[in-house]
């Protein structure tokens, strides 16, 4: 395939807004590969591995953890590099940037996961942790205990010890079967704490006050409480950086990002902005019950659209992403999205949560997807909306 087919920052924003990022295009096996390659040189010779999402609040928790093992590593070689980007705006969308093999290593390794590849990412860790080391599984939530059972029971067996720091919502099952493991796990309210609060009140450590922030502010992000404006650069600064170099600034700075990374962002932003305005632009609004839905489609930042379509007065918002995957977010008036999402092989939060439907066979799902703006992800995702109100009918009483 050439080369210039999946490159997309060539393209128009317009027609860039309909396609997902040329990383999709990769074969799962090379991503396979690549993956256990990292996860091997990462671990290997760790004294601790944190395994975690990769999004701001469970690089927070890395850098929670790194402070309090004296692990974080030196920002300088991480300024240079923001300052060359500076320079050269050649830099790819939705930037993956990996660490150069010359570069200095924590001893706390980093090992990033998704809630789709948690299980992959367990067993990579148990294959290559040295033993006796520890290990920390931040900001990801199990489904099933079937899903990890193998990997993590391995996983216990070699470390000297798991803790696991969480704020999705678990089912009660679930939970006691992992501690029944040896993990020890902690969840907070996921209304109330990110994972990042989580961690900071369960690590017996004094944390100086730029981290203690750092989690209030990541807080505001991810529980959509939009009171603090940092919280759009940290959500921002993850998305679009390497999570190395997310880690080590924001563990050196807290949410008060250095005036180079701000002019990074604001670069970025343009660019953003304009997938935002398209997104929007091609919402419906949907009424499901007594719910207010806005549907759209697009690349693009979901909590600004989510935030537009509020606006716009809608209860719920449903973002369809050209990789297959939607993000559901809700407001005061529906605090279900975790429930509609679950029904869509996903989860999440009671005002923000994300699936992927289980409808792509072969590339052609994925060209009428795109062609169609996501049509069938979206016919999906709002039939949830409507078994909500099925399941909220009283027995016997029949539907309207």
């Amino acid at each position: 395939m050439d080369d210039a087919l999946i490159e997309t920052d060539d393209l128009s924003l317009s027609r860039k807004s309909l396609l997902p990022g040329k990383g999709f295009f990769y074969p799962d096996s090379l991503d396979e590969a690549y993956a256990e390659r990292e996860t091997r040189a990462a671990v290997e010779g760790a004294e601790t591995v944190v395994v975690a999402d990769t999004d701001a609040d469970g690089l927070a928790c890395v850098a929670l953890v790194r402070e309090a093992r004296d692990a974080a590593l030196d920002v300088a070689p991480f300024e240079e590099a923001i300052a060359e980007r500076l320079v050269d705006a050649t830099e790819e969308d939705e930037t993956e940037d990996q660490a150069d093999e010359d570069e200095e290593e924590s001893p706390v390794a980093l090992v990033p996961a998704g809630p789709h590849s948690l299980d992959e990412a367990l067993e990579r860790v148990a294959e290559f942790l040295e033993p006796g080391a520890d290990v920390v599984v931040c900001d990801l939530a199990a489904n099933s205990y079937d899903a990890v059972a193998e990997s993590l029971e391995r996983l216990v067996g070699r470390a000297e010890s798991v803790r696991w720091f969480d704020h999705h919502q678990w089912d009660d099952d679930v939970a006691e079967a992992v501690r029944a493991a040896g993990v020890d796990l902690v969840v907070g309210e996921s209304d109330e704490e990110c994972t990042a609060d989580v961690a900071l009140r369960s690590i017996d450590y004094d944390f100086p006050t730029h981290l203690v922030d750092l989690a209030a502010v990541t807080r505001d992000h991810d529980l959509w409480e939009k009171a603090d404006p940092r919280s759009d650069d940290l959500a921002d600064y993850a998305h679009w950086t390497s999570p190395e170099e997310y880690v080590t600034m924001v563990g050196r700075y807290g949410p008060d990002l250095p005036e180079p990374v701000m002019t990074y962002l604001a670069d970025r932003r343009e660019e953003k902005d304009a997938l935002i305005e398209y997104a929007v632009g091609r919402a419906d609004l949907k009424q499901v019950g007594p719910w207010t839905v806005g549907v759209t489609y697009g690349r693009c930042s979901q909590n600004e659209v989510a935030e537009a379509l509020r606006e716009q007065g809608a209860d719920a918002a449903v973002i369809v992403k050209p990789a297959g995957s939607a993000s559901i977010r809700g407001t005061e008036t529906f605090e279900r999205c975790h429930e509609v999402a679950r029904q869509v092989d996903g989860g999440g939060h009671p005002r923000a949560a994300g699936c992927k439907p289980g409808i792509y066979d072969d590339m052609l799902d994925y060209a009428h997807h795109w062609s169609t703006e996501g049509s069938a992800a979206k016919r999906v995702i709002l039939a949830a909306f409507e078994r909500l109100l099925d399941e909220d009918e009283p027995d016997g009483e029949d539907d309207e």
